[in-house]
């Protein structure tokens, strides 16, 4: 077993507010139970879910520590009793209920994954939160198929930039929405068909254009209520809608006439709430499914930028500005 201090540095919300509220503090290095691992952190993920929980608007599982950070990639130092992979030593990336903005991170066994071929071990931060999410939602629920269009949006987000690259990889067709030529641009580089820029197009014209009339055969949607109604007008017949966050708010109003009339399933989802063995099935799946494909595809979404653990607040500024194309990573090593 390695050498394991007793304290650490990791970052805290002192209080729910703006980024300067997050601040580098000492805390224990947390213990494992006998299903966990300890994680010497490499680097962290930073996700829209943190900026929420920093906000007060998204509290962590009970139990959980309110620490944030839901990934992270790093060495295994620890293992709890019965825990049998990953091994001692290995280099694992890993989802978490939180506990990532630290030198130290605790995951369940079951939520780890060795780092893909062809990664460093800190880009493999960049993977769990967003793959998890889009396998759950794009493949499993909404179960895209080889040949059908998905239409994505933000598709210049973490979220969106990887439903872009594992769709292509699958063999479907991509369009994507995103809020500047720029973030446009990105999209078409990293796969997309068609990007729309959504404060200048009808996004649902366009999806009607590039897809001769027929419509997405699933959409991925963190918008939310604004969308609600376009995204059934820009579904195909028998489409899928997985809803996976609100950021365009929470209530619509809903015609039904117009599932029936489509035969449309519109379903929605959270990751951090699930089991552990919820998510230990899904790991399974991606190592089994995904975890394949990065020897032959290049699958990692775009790093825009990395800060310093200490400069956490930073992080969370640029998500907040929404300027990034891809993900943001906490350098803590």
């Amino acid at each position: 077993m390695a050498d394991i201090p007793r304290t650490m540095t990791a970052i805290e919300i002192a209080e729910p507010g703006p980024p300067q509220v997050l601040r580098a503090v000492q805390r224990p290095v947390p213990g494992v139970g006998s299903t966990e691992v300890l994680i010497r952190v490499a680097a962290a993920g930073v996700n829209r879910p943190d900026v929420m929980q920093r906000t007060g608007h998204y509290a962590p599982p009970p139990g959980t520590t309110d620490i944030p950070g839901l990934e992270v990639a790093g060495e295994v130092i620890a293992c709890g009793a019965q825990v049998k992979t990953p091994a001692l030593g290995e280099s694992v990336c890993a989802l978490l209920a939180g506990g990532g903005y630290a030198q130290y991170a605790v995951a369940p066994a079951v939520q780890c994954l060795p780092v893909p071929a062809r990664l460093r071990v800190d880009e493999a931060a960049s993977l769990p939160e967003t793959f998890f999410t889009v396998y759950l939602n794009v493949f499993e629920r909404a179960q895209l198929q080889p040949g059908e269009t998905l239409l994505v949006h933000g598709g210049s987000s973490g979220i969106g930039t990887t439903a872009i690259k594992l769709a292509k990889a699958f063999g479907a067709k991509v369009l994507a929405t995103a809020g500047s030529a720029r973030k446009c641009e990105a999209c078409v580089a990293l796969g997309a068909e068609r990007a729309i820029n959504y404060r200048s197009e009808d996004f649902v014209v366009a999806v009607k254009e590039a897809t001769a009339d027929r419509g997405a055969d699933v959409i991925l949607d963190m918008i939310g209520a604004a969308y609600l109604t376009r995204n059934i007008a820009a579904a195909a017949v028998e489409g899928r809608i997985a809803l996976i966050a609100t950021l365009g708010g929470y209530e619509a109003q809903l015609d039904l006439r117009h599932l029936f009339q489509k035969r449309l399933r519109l379903m929605a989802s959270t990751l951090r709430p699930q089991s552990v063995e919820s998510k230990g099935r899904l790991a399974q799946a991606l190592r089994a499914n995904v975890w394949p494909k990065f020897a032959t595809h290049d699958l990692l979404p775009p790093i825009h930028a990395r800060f310093p653990l200490a400069e956490a607040w930073r992080a969370h500024e640029l998500m907040e500005s929404s300027e990034h194309i891809g993900k943001i990573l906490l350098d803590v090593r």
